[in-house]
Order: structure tokens, then C-alpha cells, then sequence
């Protein structure tokens, strides 16, 4: 029998994002056969009686469905900052301090994948 211990496989290049108690990865990871895909994971930091634990999520995307997710991340996005909440500067929720490996840049322009 087939060891299950390549389930997840190494990651390619890895980007945290921390969020107050949440943290968001964003990892690409490769196949056996040298495909690339993207998996999204959110942590929540719980209290359960007396210890911490970490609650997570994840979703894996695939290539061919890199620019579908992208560009409906940015219409949502878009949506909110101009349609429901226009009133808000959105400016002040930018990264700067709080960014944990100080890529400041990497977020600063509009979603894109090329």
C-alpha cells in the first residue's frame, strides 16, 4: 500500500497574512507530475477551556480556474468598497505594520495573475 505521507505536497512558495486572531496562507504547492495549484487556508486562533487551538479551513484552486476566481474576487471587492460602502476610506485598512514579512508592495496594486 502507497504511503499517504505526499498528501500535502511541498510547498512551491507560501505568502501569511495576519488578520487579528485570523491568519490566511496562501501556498502553491506542486503535483506528483509537476503541476502547480493554490491552496487557501484560514486559521482562527479558538480558546477551548484552558489551551488555544487553531481552527482551519482551506480551499484548493486549480489553474484553470485562477483568472474565474480572480476576477470575481475583484468584482465582490469592488462591489463593496463602491456600491455598499462607498462612505469608507478603504485606505486605512492598508497593510503596513501589521504585514508580517514586510512585503509591503505585493498588495498595494489590484488583484492580477498573469
Amino acid at each position: 500500500m502507497e504511503d499517504n505521507k505526499d498528501y500535502d505536497r511541498d510547498e512551491i512558495f507560501s505568502k501569511k497574512v495576519k488578520a487579528g486572531k485570523r491568519t490566511y496562507f496562501f501556498d502553491v504547492k506542486s503535483t506528483r507530475s509537476n503541476d502547480y495549484y493554490l491552496t487557501i487556508t484560514e486559521s482562527k486562533r479558538k480558546m477551548r477551556e484552558e489551551n488555544y487551538f487553531y481552527e482551519k479551513h482551506k480551499i484548493f484552486l486549480y489553474k484553470e480556474d485562477f483568472q474565474k476566481f480572480i476576477e470575481a474576487l475583484q468584482r465582490t471587492v469592488d462591489h463593496v468598497k463602491n456600491d455598499l460602502m462607498p462612505e469608507v476610506d478603504f485606505s486605512q485598512f492598508d497593510m503596513g505594520s501589521d504585514n508580517s514579512d514586510g512585503d509591503d508592495d505585493a498588495f498595494k496594486d489590484d488583484l492580477k495573475w498573469d
